[in-house]
């Protein structure tokens, strides 16, 4: 926008005349919009509000109804192509604690800050996330300035999260061996792998282990066998405990409850464009609902302690995980408000564990490759119940506990924020964000047509390889398909935040399904960077491409199999009579006796002529 004055837009059916009020004394006029699809004129700001409903009802549905509401937005912002260099600001209210003891009021808008985290993580520079207090809304544009992509306004005063380390804790250890510990998840890895050490450790005698599965689940039995030959008495129960009915009906048989322990939780991962209502209700129901209902149903209980097993992915974010952050961005808050009431609590965002667990079978070798270069150290079990220990004595209401190799996150060359305070971040390379595209148009400028294509197809082929995880570009095939290759949504999304950093062209999030082979993907990026070198007939078979992609993810679909089939006679047809007269007539007959498999190969003649 250069020096240009940005446009703003404010989205939303609700009044929001202090926010209006606010803008206006300070020289912007948000045009206000009911929804995207009422937007003609695409402003370059989109202030979004996240309020409660007066229908939501309590903490569990309200955070659903506002999850949703907030979903459906940024995947309809995301997926429209106008919006690409449009900015979303999501405001929520009092939703984060900003000084210790401080509570957070709205449980479900804390939960929407976790999701965004991860809509960050996918979407580099899209989006800013701003809770307020109803004060000093007029430096929202101020904030927008600094880059950052998450801030807390206080009285006028704007605060931004950072991570330090936690003091050594010195405070009082829970009495674990005086009357009862529940624990959620109880038959589960990370569930069993506390109990045992409450048990060997801190000498609990009383514990109740529930699950879903009761004493069905795979390893239920013997868990509860192994810890009575310890000498404590067990009970595994077969109980929901997202389900309040079940959960007070199980409450009421515990004698003496004095400890809670909640690690239950389950996975549903996908990029924030393939997320549904329903998946992320999924996710919510045995971490978030749970913990609340644990809260509801224990609040006038003489609890020693409250302990709550989250996520680091709700804290930092995490691609393709935006309903688990969610979920754990919710316990967090949760805990935090326990504490400003009083009650017991600590919500400990945990890393990477070595363990394999139900949360985490599912990851792939690239899977954790991923991870590990982003700095993540899987923590050993006998590290992480050492900091379980530390976490319950800290007098924190959260705490995050994963090892970090701060190198390889500096490494990165884009340290997030929060992280900044414990990994300062090296000087901004030349490959990163608009440097990136300076320094490629430079470089392509003393090149010829033929060597720009060549430069940029080796600068794609580099960054699939990397993402891939191979030494170089030279194992990949520039015109395979990204699904041939090995390509998933997350590793898309990786891509697409590679190349945009190192081209400067910020690229949608559907473009290696618009340009589904490095070659092609390659071609746009040339014709974007330096368009009057663009390359009519690459550009035509690109789309050829795109046909060829098609029909190899095609199913046996018999009838669009022989529709397309005619489709493509014709073409061929066509194609013959207009620059082929000569063979017109052969062709025509050839074709009347193809094939489907004759037809597919003329396709592929085609792109192998190419």
């Amino acid at each position: 926008t250069g020096s240009r004055a940005l446009s703003w837009g404010l989205l939303g059916g609700h009044d929001e005349p202090r926010l209006t009020a606010a803008l206006t004394a300070v020289g912007v006029s948000p045009q206000r919009h009911r929804d995207l699809a009422s937007i003609d004129q695409v402003p370059d700001v989109l202030v979004l509000p996240c309020l409660p409903e007066a229908d939501d009802g309590p903490a569990p549905e309200a955070t659903s109804s506002t999850l949703g509401r907030v979903l459906e937005v940024v995947r309809e912002w995301l997926g429209d192509a106008r919006y690409t260099d449009t900015r979303l600001v999501v405001l929520t209210r009092r939703a984060v604690a900003t000084s210790t003891g401080g509570d957070v009021e709205d449980l479900a808008a804390a939960a929407v800050r976790g999701l965004l985290r991860t809509a960050q993580q996918e979407n580099p520079d899209r989006l800013v996330v701003i809770d307020h207090d109803d004060s000093g809304l007029g430096v929202l544009p101020a904030v927008l300035a600094t880059g950052e992509p998450e801030a807390a306004i206080r009285a006028g005063t704007v605060l931004v999260p950072r991570l330090v380390k936690a003091a050594v804790p010195d405070g009082k250890t829970p009495a674990w061996d005086t009357g009862t510990v529940l624990i959620t998840g109880g038959t589960g890895t990370l569930g069993g792998l506390v109990a045992r050490h409450l048990v060997t450790t801190h000498g609990a005698r009383d514990l109740v282990l529930a699950s879903r599965g009761g004493d069905t689940a795979p390893g239920a039995v013997e868990l509860a066998t192994e810890l009575e030959a310890l000498g404590a008495r067990i009970r595994v129960a077969a109980c929901d405990v997202a389900d309040s009915a079940q959960l007070t009906a199980l409450l009421d048989t515990i004698p003496a409850l004095r400890a809670v322990v909640h690690t239950a939780g389950v996975v549903d991962d996908g990029v924030i464009g393939s997320m549904t209502a329903d998946r992320m209700e999924a996710v919510l129901r045995p971490k978030a609902n749970a913990a609340w209902h644990l809260h509801e149903l224990t609040r006038r209980l003489d609890l020693d302690a409250f302990v709550l097993f989250s996520s680091a992915t709700g804290v930092l974010g995490s691609a393709g995980q935006g309903n688990y952050a969610a979920a754990n961005a919710f316990l967090d808050a949760l805990a935090v408000h326990r504490r400003a009431q009083g009650l017991p609590a600590v919500s400990v965002a945990w890393g990477l564990w070595e363990q394999r667990s139900g949360l985490t079978a599912h990851l792939s070798e690239q899977d954790m490759a991923r991870m590990t270069r982003t700095g993540a150290i899987p923590l050993s079990d006998e590290r992480g119940l050492e900091l379980f220990d530390a976490a319950c004595r800290s007098g924190e209401a959260t705490l995050v506990a994963t090892p970090l190799h701060l190198r390889a996150v500096a490494a990165t060359g884009t340290v997030p924020p929060v992280l900044s305070a414990l990994a300062p971040a090296p000087p901004r390379r030349a490959t990163e964000a608009g440097d990136g595209g300076v320094a490629l148009r430079q470089s392509l400028a003393e090149m010829s047509g033929a060597e720009q294509s060549q430069a940029v197809r080796e600068l794609v082929r580099g960054q699939v390889a990397a993402v891939l995880r191979h030494p170089d570009g030279s194992a990949i095939d520039p015109v395979r398909t990204f699904q041939e290759i090995g390509f998933d949504s997350l590793t898309a999304v990786e891509l697409r935040n590679r190349l945009g950093a190192s081209t400067g062209i910020r690229l949608a999030a559907t473009a290696i399904f618009d340009y589904p082979t490095p070659a092609t993907l390659a071609e746009h990026l040339l014709a974007e960077i330096v368009p009057e070198t663009a390359d009519p007939v690459a550009a035509r078979l690109g789309e050829l491409d795109k046909v060829a992609a098609m029909i190899s993810a095609m199913g046996e679909d018999d009838t669009l199999r022989e529709q397309l089939s005619s489709r493509m006679e014709t073409i061929v047809a066509m194609w013959a009579d207009l620059h082929r007269p000569e063979r017109s007539s052969r062709v025509g007959r050839d074709l009347e006796s193809a094939s489907l498999d004759d037809m597919f190969g003329i396709i592929d003649q085609e792109l192998d002529g190419s």
